[in-house]
């Protein structure tokens, strides 16, 4: 039987790996539906999120989490994940919808959300992501206006048929 002297064990353990930290969740790729939206993967963005800021649930109707470092993909960068009503996003640094939607394959919206948005592009996910079709729809959407204060939204979001029902009536009667 060996038995190892203080300083040899001191030794040993030091050398040895370190247990690996838990991996801060990829907001940017929840962002981008990788995976698609769904309230399972939704919840453990937000715990995961709840554990490394507070949030901001000033404005805009969503609690905004300001990450300690920023997070870049595609040339892109983003400090504050987003979490509003059946969307997680990330908030882009610039006003950048145009160049996102370009390099993300996003198309126009019709809809400018009542407003709320100047500029606006989604992508629906294919058939074979859309895995809540029977109440709704998930896109990736890049929007920028004046409440993100020269930022943009990059976010997967789900949307009920009964809302995208509503919002396509009230758009029909603001524009009548």
């Amino acid at each position: 039987m060996t038995i190892f002297s203080l300083p040899r064990l001191s030794l040993l353990l030091a050398l040895a790996p370190l247990p690996a930290a838990a991996a801060e969740p990829d907001f940017f790729a929840a962002a981008l539906c990788q995976p698609p939206y769904s309230l399972g993967n939704a919840t453990a963005l937000y715990e995961a999120a709840e554990k490394i800021a507070t949030p901001d649930t000033s404005g805009l109707g969503a609690a905004i989490y300001h990450l300690a470092t920023p997070i870049e993909r595609d040339g892109f960068t983003a400090q504050d994940v987003m979490f509003g009503g059946m969307a997680v996003g990330v908030l882009i640094q610039g006003e950048v919808a145009a160049q996102l939607a370009e390099h993300y394959g996003l198309q126009p919206e019709s809809s400018r959300l009542l407003g709320s948005s100047s500029i606006g592009f989604a992508r629906q996910l294919p058939d074979a992501d859309q895995g809540m079709k029977d109440m709704g729809l998930i896109s990736i959407v890049a929007r920028q206006g004046p409440a993100l204060k020269g930022r943009t939204l990059l976010a997967c979001e789900f949307v009920s048929d009964e809302d995208r029902a509503r919002m396509q009536q009230l758009e029909g009667a603001t524009q009548d």
